[in-house]
């Protein structure tokens, strides 16, 4: 009788835990369809393959939905980054930085050219907030661990610059509407207090935005010298290479361009090491999905929500009817090289910075950053960026066809 017991109660444990599961994974899969993700991909295949080594093992797919600012410790240093020669947001940025200094306490990082603006160093009555305040400098001062979070005021130049001053990890970055377009910068600073109240306690959603690691690698050609015993130095004709690497991260796009020349642009693409297409035009441009609503989506590419993981590829003005942008997976390894036949060099830039010669022997190589820029929403990722497309690039705008009545059929 004992025994009959314990095997109901384990049979009646199994159908309970059975039932949980069953009701437990009909609420994800429903959930999941209110997302801009779709399921986990099964990884059995048909009765034998399998593509990991535990064929129960599930792969998961990160739902943007569940993407949420979260503090460890409350935050306490604020960069606050305003747009240079701006007269129209010196205003905003004395409000912002009484109300971060005086009202919440917080230690504020500003860059010093920022300071060095007249109407800001010469205002008496902004000095004592001034003096609170923590300088750097671009390229000379790491603030990487000591910032929180960043607030950007200006447009969307703004939070490409705010990217670049982290070649690492970025903190979370808020963005005022303060410029041109805004296409980035979903917050209006009308309601500023309550908005940065919000973040502070950890009250948001955030989109990680993919960036580009790229490593330029550069070639210096120079003859060979020595120094006799007088001092002086001479040149035996030989020539000697050295190597000169340099990295970025790029939150937008890399270009690679004809420059100055008025000859096609000729340039070798690698993928994973292999030669893919050689560009003939006037440049390529290589982006991320936050990228591909700026110059790619101009010259001709598709947009793509900042969560969708890839690199996008779109030539500048192609000589070829065929060369259409291309989407690839994010985990590639794409190496840019002036084509051997190529009758001038090529000029690259990142994010519209840095602009730079490309001579033969010199390459670009691209891929994924493992340092994404997380930019805080003012909705969700989804509405955030339908709105943006709606309101600054006006996406299908076009006046709606009038209703066609049954008396109107019959002509």
């Amino acid at each position: 009788m004992r025994i009959f017991i314990c095997v109901l109660a384990q049979l009646l444990a199994v159908f309970t835990c059975e039932c949980f599961f069953f009701c437990f994974f009909f609420i994800l899969s429903f959930r999941r369809t209110q997302s801009l993700h779709g399921p986990s991909p099964v990884t059995t295949f048909g009765p034998k393959a399998c593509m990991l080594q535990n064929p129960h093992a599930v792969m998961h797919i990160q739902d943007p939905a569940s993407q949420r600012l979260t503090w460890n410790k409350p935050p306490k240093s604020v960069l606050v980054i305003k747009k240079i020669r701006d007269a129209s947001l010196l205003q905003p940025f004395k409000e912002l930085c009484r109300f971060l200094t005086e009202v919440k306490s917080m230690i504020v990082y500003v860059e010093k050219k920022v300071l060095e603006d007249p109407a800001i160093s010469g205002d008496e009555n902004f000095a004592a907030v001034t003096k609170k305040f923590c300088t750097f400098r671009e390229d000379l001062d790491d603030i990487s661990n000591r910032v929180d979070f960043i607030i950007c005021l200006g447009g969307d130049g703004t939070l490409l610059y705010a990217s670049s001053l982290f070649q690492e990890s970025v903190p979370p970055v808020m963005s005022f509407h303060l410029g041109s377009l805004g296409f980035l910068t979903p917050f209006k600073f009308e309601n500023y207090q309550s908005q940065v109240n919000q973040i502070i306690e950890g009250n948001a959603a955030i989109v990680l935005r993919s960036r580009l690691k790229v490593r330029v690698l550069k070639e210096n050609w120079e003859k060979k010298s020595r120094v006799d015993e007088k001092g002086i130095i001479l040149t035996n004709g030989d020539i000697e290479s050295s190597r000169k690497a340099m990295q970025y991260q790029v939150l937008n796009e890399v270009v690679v361009d004809r420059g100055p020349s008025s000859y096609l642009s000729n340039v070798d693409l690698f993928l994973d090491g292999h030669l893919i297409t050689t560009v003939q035009g006037d440049g390529v441009i290589v982006s991320t999905p936050t990228g591909s609503t700026a110059y790619a989506v101009a010259a001709g590419a598709s947009m793509i929500h900042p969560n969708v993981p890839a690199i996008m590829i779109t030539p500048i003005c192609p000589h070829s009817l065929s060369f259409r942008p291309i989407v690839v997976p994010a985990g590639v390894e794409l190496k840019i090289m002036l084509s051997c036949d190529a009758r001038n060099t090529a000029w690259v830039s990142f994010d519209g910075r840095k602009r730079q010669e490309i001579c033969h022997g010199d390459s670009i190589t691209i891929t994924t950053s493992c340092f994404p820029v997380p930019s805080i929403c003012f909705r969700d990722p989804v509405n955030d960026w339908f709105e943006s497309l709606a309101q600054c690039l006006h996406w299908n705008v076009r006046k709606k066809q009038n209703y066609l009545s049954s008396e109107d059929e019959e002509f």
